[in-house]
C-alpha cells in the first residue's frame, strides 16, 4: 500500500478535499477527477451504508485521489469494516483524549501495535503488500471539536500513529457556547484555532479544518495544511442556484 495523501503532508504539502455525502459513486467519480488530493466520505452524519461507501470508492480508481472515510463512531468493529473496504484512511469523530486517541490508533492498526483483524478484502484484494505496509501507510486523523479537547491537545497529538489533526468549526463553536453558525469575529473562538496549529506545530503534525469558498483562503494563509472546502451538497445547491438565477433573469429579460 502506498498513501499519496500521507505522503504529501510528510513534505508539508497543503492538501485540499472536499466533504461527500450523497451516498452515490457517480459523485465521487465526478469529484475525485477534477484534483482534489482526497474526498471525505461521510459516515458520521450522512445516512451512508458499507455497502454504498464501498461503491463510492471503487468509482474513484485510477485518479489518484485518496478516499478517507469519516466513521460514525471510535468504534473497532465500523473502523475495521470501513479500512477492509478500501479507505486510506479515516477521520475519527469526537476525540476528546489521549486514550480515545489511542484507542483510535489501536483500532486501525495490525497487530502488535493494534487490534484490527485480519480479513482486508478489497483493501488487500490486488496489492500483496498491504499487510506489510497498511500500519505506515493509513492515515490516521482525529477530529477536533470540543473543549475538551482543546484542553488535552498535547495528549491527544502525542499519541504515536496520530498523523493529523481537523477542526470541526460547527461543533466547537457549540462545546465554547458560541452557537451555530460560528461567530468568525469572536475572538475566543478565534483563539482555539491559534492553540490548534500552535500544539500541531509542536508536535510536527498537520491541522486542517472544514472550510467554506469563504474562509479557505483564510485557513491556508493561518497555516492549516488538511483542509477540505464546502461539499457536494454545497457544490450542487451553489450550481443550482447561479443557474436558476440566469434563466429566471433571461427569461424576464
Amino acid at each position: 500500500m502506498k498513501n499519496p495523501l500521507k505522503e504529501k503532508l510528510r513534505r508539508g504539502e497543503a492538501v485540499i478535499g472536499t466533504f461527500v455525502e450523497i451516498g452515490h459513486p457517480d459523485v465521487t467519480e465526478w469529484l475525485s477527477h477534477l484534483g482534489f488530493d482526497w474526498l471525505l466520505l461521510d459516515a458520521e452524519h450522512a445516512p451512508t451504508g458499507f455497502e454504498t461507501l464501498q461503491q463510492m470508492m471503487q468509482a474513484m480508481n485510477g485518479t489518484g485521489c485518496v478516499p478517507i472515510v469519516r466513521p460514525e463512531w471510535n468504534e473497532p468493529v465500523v473502523i475495521k469494516r470501513v479500512l477492509d473496504l478500501g479507505a486510506y484512511g479515516v477521520l475519527i469523530p469526537w476525540v476528546n483524549s489521549k486514550e480515545e486517541a489511542e484507542n483510535a490508533v489501536r483500532f486501525c492498526r495490525y497487530p502488535p501495535e493494534g487490534v484490527r483483524g485480519f480479513g482486508p478484502r478489497r483493501a488487500g484484494m490486488f496489492d500483496p503488500e498491504y499487510y506489510q505496509t497498511a500500519n505506515e501507510e493509513l492515515l490516521i486523523a482525529v477530529q477536533i471539536e470540543t473543549e475538551e479537547a482543546l484542553k488535552n491537545l498535547d495528549e491527544i497529538l502525542s499519541v504515536p500513529g496520530i498523523d493529523a489533526c481537523y477542526i470541526g468549526p460547527w461543533d466547537l463553536s457549540v462545546s465554547l457556547g458560541f452557537g451555530v453558525p460560528p461567530n468568525w469575529n469572536e475572538p475566543r473562538y478565534l483563539a482555539a484555532f491559534d492553540r490548534v496549529l500552535e500544539a500541531a506545530k509542536r508536535h510536527g503534525k498537520p491541522a486542517g479544518m472544514f472550510t467554506t469558498i469563504d474562509n479557505i483562503e483564510w485557513a491556508l494563509e493561518k497555516g492549516f495544511k488538511f483542509n477540505t472546502v464546502d461539499d457536494d451538497d454545497m457544490f450542487l445547491i451553489r450550481g443550482a442556484q447561479i443557474s436558476l438565477a440566469k434563466a429566471r433573469s433571461a427569461a424576464q429579460g
